[in-house]
C-alpha cells in the first residue's frame, strides 16, 4: 500500500497560528506528564494508587499514539500492545471481524513502562482486558492535571492532548506521510501524488523517529531539554538562551559556526549538557558573599553523596525533574562539609555547556 505526499511540502506550513496557540507544546505536554506521575506517585492508598495509574496510561496512550480517547479505551490490553514488537494496534470495533485500522510504533521505553503496568498482578486482575472505565471520569481527571499545571483545563483533555501531539511531530519534522498514518487519516488534505512512501517505510521512520524522542534526557542528570530562546550571534562567538521544560534558563557560548552547522535558531528544541566536572558548588548562604561569573546558576538540595579515595559524586535536585551531577576531588568534599540535606547552588559556566540537536 502507497502512501502519497507533495515534493517538497513544508510540514510546518499546515500547522496555523491558531493551532500553535491552541495546543500544548512539548515543553507543556512534558510537563503535564510529570504532573501525572507526580500525582501517582503521592497516592498512598493502593485502591487510589490503582486508579491513578490506569488514568496515567490513558494519558501515555493518548499522548504518544495521538489516538482517539474511545480508540484507547476499546484496546485489548493484552491482545492489541504488542510490547515486543512495539506498537498498538487499534481496531474497527464497529466490524464483526475487528481488523486493524492501523499500527502506531512506540519507543522501546515507553512499551517498558506500559509492560511493568500490564505485568502486575492487581494492575491486570483490575483492568482485566479493557479499561472499563468512564470517558466523562477520565475528561475530568484530564482537566483536573491540566489546571494543576497552570494550563487551560480544556487544552489537556484528550481531543487536545490528540492534537497537540500531531502539532509537536509535524513541527518535529515526522514524514507527512507517517503523521497521517498514526492519526489515521487516510488522505491527505492539500497534497498530490508525487512523492510515495510504502507502509513498511512510514513504520520504519516513525518508530526511528519514536525511538530518537525517547532518547531525549529530559530528566537526566546534567541534561536539559527546551526551546532555544535568544541567539546572540558574533563573528567568532554566539550566546544562545534556552528554556528548559521546568522554566529553568540556560545559557550556552558556542562558536558561530556551529551554530550554522547544527541549524540552531529560536524556538528549536534542543538538549544542553555539563560533564559533572564543570559544575561548582557553594552552600546558600556562602553564595551570598562571594562573587560569581558563571551565567548558570540553580539552587537546590543535596540528595546523594558518594565519597570515593579520590573524587566525590554529590547529587543536587533541582527541580522535580532535574538533577545536577557534581565531581569534586576529595580534598574538596573535605573542605566543603556538606552533608546530605543541605541547601547548595550548583554553578557553570556557559562555556561547559554542549548542545545536541538530536
Amino acid at each position: 500500500m502507497q502512501r502519497n505526499i507533495q515534493k517538497n511540502v513544508d510540514q510546518k506550513s499546515i500547522i496555523t497560528e491558531q493551532d500553535k496557540k491552541n495546543c500544548l507544546d512539548t515543553i507543556q505536554l512534558t510537563k503535564l506528564e510529570q504532573s501525572y506521575r507526580g500525582w501517582l506517585q503521592v497516592a498512598s492508598r493502593s485502591d487510589v494508587r490503582l486508579s491513578r495509574t490506569r488514568i496515567l496510561l490513558l494519558f501515555l496512550l493518548i499522548r504518544y499514539t495521538g489516538a482517539k480517547l474511545n480508540e484507547i479505551l476499546s484496546l485489548n490490553l493484552f491482545q492489541d500492545i504488542d510490547l515486543s514488537d512495539c506498537h498498538i494496534s487499534i481496531r474497527d470495533h464497529h466490524s464483526k471481524d475487528t481488523p486493524i485500522l492501523r499500527k502506531i510504533p512506540v519507543s522501546h521505553s515507553l512499551a517498558d513502562e506500559i509492560k511493568s503496568m500490564l505485568s502486575d498482578p492487581v494492575f491486570s486482575t483490575s483492568v482485566k482486558t479493557k479499561f472499563s472505565i468512564d470517558p466523562g471520569f477520565v475528561r475530568r481527571k484530564f482537566y483536573e492535571r491540566s489546571k494543576s499545571c497552570g494550563f487551560d483545563k480544556k487544552l489537556g483533555g484528550p481531543e487536545m492532548i490528540r492534537k497537540a501531539r500531531a502539532v509537536e511531530l509535524l513541527k518535529n519534522n515526522m514524514p507527512m506521510p507517517a503523521v497521517q498514518s498514526i492519526l489515521g487519516h487516510s488522505t491527505p488534505n492539500l497534497t498530490k501524488s508525487m512523492v510515495s512512501f510504502s507502509e513498511i517505510e512510514i513504520q520504519r521512520i516513525t518508530q526511528l523517529f519514536m525511538e530518537g524522542e525517547s532518547d531525549r534526557k529530559t530528566s537526566a542528570r546534567n541534561s536539559f531539554f527546551g526551546k532555544i530562546k535568544v541567539v546572540e550571534q558574533g563573528d567568532i562567538l554566539t550566546r544562545l538562551e534556552m528554556i528548559t521544560i521546568d522554566s529553568f534558563s540556560v545559557t550556552a557560548t558556542i562558536t558561530t559556526g556551529s551554530v550554522s552547522h547544527l541549524g540552531l535558531k529560536q524556538n528549536r528544541l534542543i538538549t544542553a549538557e555539563v560533564k559533572a566536572q564543570w559544575v561548582v558548588l557553594q552552600r546558600i548562604e556562602d553564595s551570598k558573599t562571594i562573587s560569581c561569573t558563571a551565567e548558570n546558576q540553580f539552587d537546590g538540595r543535596v540528595t546523594q553523596i558518594n565519597k570515593g579515595d579520590i573524587n566525590t559524586e554529590y547529587i543536587v535536585q533541582i527541580s522535580d525533574i532535574t538533577e545536577l551531577c557534581s565531581i569534586v576531588t576529595t580534598e574538596s568534599y573535605r573542605q566543603l562539609s556538606l552533608k546530605k540535606g543541605d541547601r547548595v547552588r550548583a554553578l557553570f559556566n556557559s562555556f561547559a555547556v554542549v548542545l545536541h540537536t538530536g
